[in-house]
């Protein structure tokens, strides 16, 4: 009979070489070695050099020049705190808005005086960030595009939202904006150039979702962003990079690209993604 006197063993570790879903330990072996932090950001307007960053948005964005950044495309988080290792609780209500000022007065400064602003959040939310732009930018519009991803919230018991908002914002009147550059992608993944005569509206109702519970967006949604609103070789940053959507966007569509993100697994499927994807 075994003794009862002695106490089983259980291992520290389930599962020790457990990855982020996404991620293979050769992923691992890859990218870890190239991660960089915010000691590796050292910029100038003519030295500038693409990159994805271990850091927040404010440490980061601070460390870049003063209008250097073309075009802006983010969704800001809802509770930056949870993303933050060294920080616990979540924000109060004054808290949030404070912290969401602060990274907006940094990208007015990072940007150019003919870049934008492309901030993408659900519609809670919305109105707060309406205000917050308006009190630094020049608001264009607010885009309302059929958001089919998986939020991973509960059930509605009434409406189910398919909704979200994407404000478009600028510095000046003076701003890129080429409608005759927007593409779609065919079935054959060849870029189809839609008539300068044709309509073009901000209610984006043919945005096919995406469903993995990755808060990945589609595609072509950045693809419309970006061939409306930068050229080739122009700089774009994403000051909450997540999983890189923006970043494999960018690099398909040839522009340079800058991501800061907290979360050092989400910032290893980010470099693989933008390696493999883009």
């Amino acid at each position: 009979m075994p003794d009862s006197g002695k106490e089983s063993f259980i291992p520290p570790f389930t599962n020790p070489l457990e990855t982020n879903p996404g991620l293979t330990i050769n992923d691992l072996n890859r990218y870890l070695p190239a991660v960089q932090t915010i000691d590796d950001i050292s910029m100038a307007l003519d030295q500038m050099k693409e990159g994805l960053f271990l850091s927040t948005c404010l440490d980061g964005m601070k460390q870049l020049p003063d209008r250097s950044i073309d075009l802006i495309i983010t969704e800001p988080p809802k509770d930056p705190w949870s993303e933050i290792n060294d920080q616990s609780g979540r924000m109060t209500l004054q808290e949030y808005y404070q912290w969401n000022e602060k990274w907006l007065d940094q990208s007015y400064r990072v940007l150019k005086n003919t870049g934008g602003l492309y901030l993408l959040c659900d519609w809670p939310l919305s109105s707060m960030y309406h205000g917050l732009i308006s009190n630094r930018f020049m608001v264009q519009t607010r885009i309302t595009w059929r958001d089919q991803g998986d939020k991973g919230q509960p059930r509605s018991p009434t409406w189910k939202n398919e909704a979200g908002d994407i404000w478009f914002a600028t510095k000046s009147e003076n701003f890129l904006f080429d409608l005759r550059a927007v593409n779609l992608e065919s079935d054959q993944n060849e870029l189809i150039s839609v008539s300068e005569n044709g309509p073009q509206t901000n209610f984006w109702m043919d945005i096919p979702g995406v469903s993995d519970g990755n808060r990945r967006k589609p595609a072509k949604l950045f693809s419309k962003i970006l061939n409306t609103s930068s050229f080739k070789l122009n700089w774009v940053l994403d000051p909450f990079m997540n999983s890189g959507d923006v970043g494999v966007a960018s690099k398909r569509y040839g522009r340079r690209f800058i991501g800061f993100e907290t979360n050092k697994d989400l910032l290893l499927l980010s470099m693989k993604r933008i390696d493999q994807e883009g």
